[in-house]
């Protein structure tokens, strides 16, 4: 007896487009994604590196720590002098172990140029023993591996203004790509359901095959945290998508605008020494934290004039999920507006949390290597997919011919 021929069920019709649409964006933008999920896998462990290679400039010798560290007027001054840059300082970070060295940056950006390189200026971070004032290391952090990596990451070394829609609209296409992936690994049955999870390569021996399952099987094992990756991406990149989280959380489509606070003491002449003076304050308010930033060029991000002195406190080291907003009048040093990271809305505290969430560091270290695992296979996908359509269109030659 012959055996029943049974014909090959046709693919649903949502499989069918879902296929469609894997396709052809993978082809238009899968270098893109290549690009964006290798250098963004290569900055994962940042810290953990740099704080490797820079142990001696963070660290300062025990012998040199006194109780009291000198004014950070008097450093500004002194790296000011010694650098000659014709930036001025931006802004110290202060950490709250007193074995560690202060950080000093100069940052200053060009509005008007087209590309990474152009638009900054200047980016240097200068480690300073604070109770000396040696300056124990000068880092040109314009020209180093990881800004650079990030500047990639971002907007492929293009002006960050409009570089990160360059960047951005792949990775909305690349969800849809997770999303159909998705549809076209669901199985049918329960029979085809154990192939899909493992793979089983005991009688396969072509490289077709193996590619396949290593495009087929990583992709779905990858796809919940690549959507995640992908959208705390676009949280930077898309006000609309800032906006939705915003709503979600709070139920309001902006965060909470910060008000100017006139003080009375605006009217006295400036105390030269005002930055020391915030110090101490924002030490006894936050002991238990990591470090704060305040600036010292008297500017925000946009380059306009700031009202008062804002000081950021960060809760942990190499985290910034966790910040407090401290408020000083910048002529007299007076405390003005305390908000702790506990009073914040939902949507501010995300705020904070969404590097950290795109990074993996708010997960800790087991996030950061989940992480950059998911990094890894998201820049395999372009690469096994590409693989995939060249055999199929190789295989459809022969049958032509």
């Amino acid at each position: 007896m012959k055996k029943k021929h049974h014909p090959k069920k046709k693919p649903s019709i949502y499989k069918k487009w879902a296929g469609k649409l894997h396709l052809w964006l993978g082809l238009s933008v899968g270098l893109i994604i290549f690009i964006v999920s290798l250098s963004g896998t290569m900055y994962v462990f940042k810290d953990e590196i740099q704080n490797q290679l820079r142990k001696d400039a963070i660290s300062v010798k025990t012998e040199t720590v006194t109780q009291l560290p000198l004014s950070v007027e008097v450093l500004k001054e002194k790296i000011t002098l010694e650098l000659n840059e014709k930036y001025p300082v931006s802004s110290v970070e202060i950490p709250l172990d007193k074995s560690k060295s202060y950080k000093f940056i100069f940052y200053e950006k060009d509005k008007k140029a087209w590309n990474y390189f152009d638009e900054i200026k200047i980016n240097k971070l200068i480690y300073v023993n604070q109770y000396t004032g040696e300056i124990l290391g000068i880092y040109n952090e314009k020209y180093d591996l990881f800004p650079i990596l990030k500047s990639i990451h971002w907007s492929l070394l293009l002006k960050s203004a409009w570089g990160k829609y360059v960047v951005g609209i792949p990775v909305v296409l690349f969800i849809i790509m997770l999303i159909t992936g998705i549809i076209l690994w669901w199985p049918k049955n329960k029979k085809m359901r154990k192939g899909r999870f493992s793979f089983d390569w005991k009688n396969v021996k072509t490289w077709k095959r193996k590619n396949y399952d290593l495009h087929n099987v990583l992709g779905f094992y990858a796809s919940f945290i690549a959507l995640l990756l992908s959208l705390s991406g676009l949280y930077f990149a898309y006000p609309w998508v800032k906006n939705a989280f915003n709503f979600t959380l709070s139920g309001s489509l902006e965060l909470p605008k910060e008000k100017t606070i006139r003080s009375p003491d605006s009217l006295l002449a400036k105390n030269n020494s005002v930055f020391d003076l915030t110090i101490p304050q924002t030490q006894k308010l936050y002991s238990e934290s990591s470090s704060f930033r305040i600036p010292l060029n008297g500017k925000n991000k946009k380059g306009k004039e700031l009202e008062n002195i804002p000081v950021t406190v960060y809760g942990k080291d190499g985290r910034y999920s966790e910040r407090n907003q401290l408020f000083y009048d910048k002529y007299s040093g007076k405390l003005l507006s305390n908000k702790p990271h506990q009073k914040l809305t939902n949507a501010e505290k995300y705020a904070n949390a969404n590097y950290d969430v795109h990074v993996g560091s708010y997960f800790g270290i087991f996030g950061k290597i989940l992480w950059f695992a998911t990094g890894l296979i998201c820049a395999s996908l372009p690469v096994t997919g590409f693989l995939v359509w060249w055999g199929k269109r190789k295989k459809q030659g022969k049958k032509t011919v």
